[in-house]
């Protein structure tokens, strides 16, 4: 059997490797790394970390990140911000879509990243809702986020690096953020299905990956379960009923409030196993990845090797990082600014956010 530590996704500490973290990850050997604001200091620095997690990892590990735009973009502590997915939406110009698209892929490859957590595919209801989504959403309707997202992936994938849709099943009506606490609706299946999962339903077959979110929902499972934790969300609806099949899901971060507050850190880690997920993300208290590990690594096969195949299968699929050079990042940043503008036009441009620069204390994926 593959090692276990292949079904985790973890944070890593800082914007270096110390001995102690370094012997961690070779014991654990993750399947995947995610990185955040905390791992970034410097271009050359963060293409040195990436390399020497590789340089770890018995298995060429996922290297992940949430660059989306806007305020979910880690890469703009290196240099300029790109619009969001709303920005670009009200825009409405395609090729601008895919351009950021192009550019977000490059940049990854730049620095050795080989999975991007995005598109969100939630669709945004109400532009002002204050659930972690405002402005990360690239259309009002079904058909404007499979127009709109659907570029934005297109052009990603087409880079080499690989899509991950999310919040399945939908972050769309929830009113608290699942990064604080755990929302529920009480939507039934029939008004899910014309509005979060038709969207979903048409990415199944054109992400490479998804991400399922911290909600209940009551019309989809009574189980009172999580999404993400819930075999009906994961195995019955996403899988079978929508099509996904064998293709890599993942938990949205367990460190998340929605999680921490309800459910014991070593029976969320088998529940979401049990559930059909293949990730299991350990975004911030990375020291809980050997506890995370001793959770699930004696489990019976048939709990672990499906998993672990689906694993082996995306890894099958992950382009190589490009060559580094601090003049390419140059180059690549430009191009950024210049889709900036074009979409947001010089003045409104030049104009920082509060959060431009800055790094979060608490950093939405």
């Amino acid at each position: 059997m593959t090692h276990p530590g292949q079904l985790l996704l973890v944070g890593v500490p800082g914007p270096t490797l110390d001995a102690a973290t370094a012997a961690r990850f070779r014991a654990i050997q993750p399947g995947g790394y995610i990185l955040f604001g905390r791992n970034i200091q410097t271009a050359p620095q963060l293409r040195r970390l990436i390399d020497d997690l590789r340089d770890l990892s018995d298995v060429e590990p996922i290297i992940t990140i949430d660059q989306e735009g806007g305020r979910v973009s880690r890469l703009k502590l290196l240099g300029h911000e790109p619009p969001n997915a709303q920005q670009l939406r009200q825009r409405g110009d395609l090729g601008l879509i895919r351009d950021h698209g192009r550019v977000t892929g490059e940049l990854l490859r730049l620095f050795g990243f080989n999975l991007d957590l995005c598109p969100v595919l939630d669709i945004s209801f109400d532009d002002e809702a204050d659930n972690s989504l405002r402005g990360r959403c690239y259309g009002q309707s079904v058909a404007e986020v499979i127009e709109k997202a659907g570029a934005f992936n297109d052009a990603l994938r087409a880079t080499g690096v690989l899509s991950c849709g999310k919040h399945f099943p939908g972050y769309t009506h929830a009113g608290l953020d699942p990064h604080h606490e755990l929302p529920r609706l009480a939507r039934s299946r029939a008004e899910m299905d014309a509005t979060e999962l038709a969207v979903f339903r048409a990415f199944a077959d054109r992400v490479d990956s998804m991400m399922i979110g911290h909600i209940v929902i009551d019309g989809l499972d009574a189980s009172g379960l999580p999404a993400s934790l819930a075999p009906a969300i994961i195995t019955d609806l996403l899988r079978r009923d929508l099509g996904f099949g064998d293709r890599l899901v993942m938990t949205d971060d367990l460190d998340m409030g929605a999680i921490l507050n309800h459910y014991g850190f070593a029976e969320t880690m088998r529940l979401a196993l049990a559930a059909g997920n293949d990730l299991l993300m350990i975004c911030h208290r990375v020291e809980m990845a050997a506890e995370a590990l001793a959770a699930i690594q004696h489990l019976p096969a048939a709990a672990l090797d499906p998993a672990l195949a689906r694993v082996a299968a995306f890894k099958a699929t992950m382009a190589p990082p490009t060559a580094f050079s601090e003049a390419a990042h140059r180059a690549l940043d430009a191009q950024v600014w210049d889709l900036r503008v074009s979409t947001l036009g010089e003045e409104a441009a030049r104009q920082r956010s509060p959060e431009d620069g800055k790094r979060s204390p608490v950093e939405l994926y």
